[in-house]
């Protein structure tokens, strides 16, 4: 059995490289790169786990078309546990386009497909109750599971003695809290962005931010700051941990690679500190390649990458 399960977004990530600003309506821009590449929070994370040397599997919902299938493929491939992945009859596979520009930063074009017919009811419980740790990611981009059944699924996880985890997308529709509120006092673990974080709380500060969240019953808040590291606190120790020295070639998955590292170090016991450096260095190894996974290493590699690497 798999010792963490992701449950969330599947997507199939469109590539194009260097790109600083979008043609004239009507005209044609040229990019040097344009790669399909496996995405998605889930997906991400899932692959991450994978080849830091975690058994993983993933639950979410693809279409029975042919991203579907280079998801499920890709994920098998990297031998992540697929049995909780539906297929939609007739939803099409979610999709982003993601535009990078020459510094690294991403903008995203997306399409919500089979991820938005993902339920509470496709919820695979002989794979999650098996696990030690459920991670949700993706939690306001899937409509059909959002808020109350979100907070079920959750709340049911940690009757079984699951450890559960949650990660947050960008919310387009604005109503952040109002959707996620109900899930917030059944997470373990907590792994927003910082500007996430922002517009859940209306706080700026990380120290106040994790105090409203804390507030809304979360066990332990995890804020992903980008170039200044992370912040992490569990009611009691409070610390920010720096990121590692790297030149950033794609920011695309970092976030989820973050989380990938943190949880390993959740699995395996380690404390705040420990577990926070080595998902900074996950998140570092992550940038250095085009592609959310693309990046990522063994948990050998990667604690060398900390050895050999400075700190910002």
């Amino acid at each position: 059995m798999a010792e963490i399960t992701c449950l969330g977004i599947l997507v199939a990530d469109l590539l194009g490289r260097p790109i600083d600003e979008l043609p004239p309506k009507g005209r044609l821009g040229l990019v040097e790169e344009m790669t399909l590449h496996i995405g998605g929070c889930a997906s991400n994370t899932g692959i991450d786990l994978a080849r830091l040397g975690v058994s993983t599997a993933v639950l979410g919902m693809v279409g029975a078309d042919g991203l579907g299938d280079f998801i499920v493929q890709t994920l098998a491939r990297e031998g992540v546990d697929i049995r909780g992945v539906r297929r939609h009859p007739s939803a099409s596979t979610s999709a982003t386009m993601v535009l990078i520009s020459s510094d690294g930063e991403r903008t995203f074009l997306h399409h919500t497909g089979g991820n938005a017919q993902f339920a509470e009811s496709d919820v695979a419980w002989h794979v999650v109750e098996g696990s030690r740790v459920l991670h949700v990611a993706g939690a306001l981009v899937m409509p059909a599971l959002d808020g109350e059944p979100m907070a079920r699924v959750l709340q049911e996880a940690g009757k079984r003695g699951v450890i559960t985890s949650l990660d947050t997308v960008w919310d387009a529709t604005g109503r952040w809290m109002q959707t996620l509120r109900p899930c917030l006092a059944y997470a373990d673990y907590f792994m927003p962005s910082l500007a996430e974080a922002v517009e859940l709380t209306g706080k700026r500060e990380p120290r106040e931010i994790a105090r409203a969240l804390r507030d809304c019953g979360v066990g332990t808040v995890c804020l992903k700051l980008g170039e200044e590291g992370c912040y992490v606190f569990d009611g009691e120790h409070e610390l920010r941990v720096p990121v590692f020295r790297v030149t950033p070639v794609d920011g695309t998955g970092t976030g989820d690679a973050w989380d990938a590292g943190f949880l390993l170090g959740v699995l395996r016991g380690w404390n705040l500190e420990q577990s926070a450096r080595f998902a900074n260095a996950v998140g570092a190894m992550c940038v250095r390649a085009v592609g959310a996974t693309a990046g990522i290493r063994s948990m050998e590699e990667t604690l060398e990458f900390m050895r050999e690497t400075p700190l910002a």
